[in-house]
């Protein structure tokens, strides 16, 4: 294009007036676009987006050895959407980034950022509808730790049967707790989790003071079931249930067991591979769960305040 507008130049027309020209034919180009280019000048936007580039590759991938061989694989910051992305390369690389830089070179590399999908209902509520009231009412803020912890579990699939995953979250610092991985529905899926919880914040030196704990789930049997509900009890832990089938009363759970679903099940950032046994996905969570308390950012860290600092705040 830069020779065809040299010719015409030679042959006595004005540059304006090749640009018209070419742009009744629909070709576009600017006339401070030639001039720049023969002038050998780089625009300011070019090389920003370079950067940009730069930066969301190195982000996004890493290079690691697998079976003899050096591999590019995608990092967990890869499953970023574009805010999530603009966040972590304005904190780590290039403070001054645009959302639109950013945008350009994620759809420059193929990179668009994971999306959640509907899952199936696992929810089987009690027969009697005897249950704790909602202390929530889906009002999903704590003063401090140890304040709320919300819980409920999901399900993965493997090639020797079903895996049910459950989930403790602070809702202070939406910090994941403690967590437990077995084959089956019974009780002990989500009484052991409890124990975990209390036992490390024992550990850390931060016990859970009887009657200042709140403990939400929605109305699964296993939420409502004696042994349960005495293990509250004989902790001082307030317990409380949300409404049966309706997933707003403890939406903070549903939104958790859909990132787990979709960054760490879905995907083959934390395991490259079929899902054979329980081991797989007790291998896999654990590494998600220890990206998502330490590096993952979250709404609230990706604009006030880091996963590092948010974690500093459960402590």
């Amino acid at each position: 294009m830069l020779g065809f507008i040299d010719t015409m130049r030679a042959e006595g027309h004005a540059v304006e007036s090749i640009i018209r020209v070419l742009h009744a034919q629909g070709v576009k180009i600017a006339a401070r676009t030639y001039r720049a280019h023969r002038q050998g000048i780089v625009a300011a936007r070019t090389i920003t987006d370079a950067q940009v580039q730069d930066a969301v590759r190195a982000a996004a991938w890493t290079i690691v050895e697998r079976n003899g061989t050096m591999r590019r694989v995608l990092t967990p910051e890869g499953l970023y959407g574009r805010r999530k992305m603009t966040a972590l390369i304005r904190r780590t690389t290039i403070p001054g980034a645009s959302r639109g830089a950013v945008d350009r070179a994620m759809r420059g590399l193929g990179l668009s950022g994971i999306r959640r999908d509907k899952s199936i209902r696992t929810t089987i509520p009690a027969k009697d509808g005897v249950r704790a009231g909602d202390l929530l009412n889906r009002d999903f803020t704590a003063p401090r730790p140890d304040h709320t912890w919300v819980m409920d579990f999901t399900y993965c699939r493997t090639w020797a049967g079903w895996v049910y995953v459950a989930f403790i979250v602070d809702v202070y610092s939406q910090r994941i707790v403690a967590w437990h991985a077995q084959t089956t529905k019974q009780v002990e899926l989500v009484m052991i989790p409890v124990r975990m919880a209390l036992w490390e914040r024992a550990r850390d030196g931060h016990p859970v003071q009887p009657e200042q704990l709140r403990a939400h789930s929605d109305a699964g049997s296993q939420y409502v079931s004696l042994a349960y509900t005495e293990k509250l009890a004989l902790d001082g832990i307030a317990p409380s249930i949300g409404s049966v089938g309706d997933a707003f009363d403890n939406a903070l759970m549903e939104t958790i067991n859909g990132l787990y679903k979709t960054e760490c099940i879905r995907t083959t950032v934390f395991h490259d591979g079929p899902y054979r046994t329980i081991a797989d996905v007790e291998f896999t969570t654990a590494g998600w769960v220890d990206w998502y308390n330490t590096r993952r950012l979250h709404p609230r860290a990706a604009t006030r305040i880091g996963a590092a600092e948010n974690l500093g705040r459960f402590t």
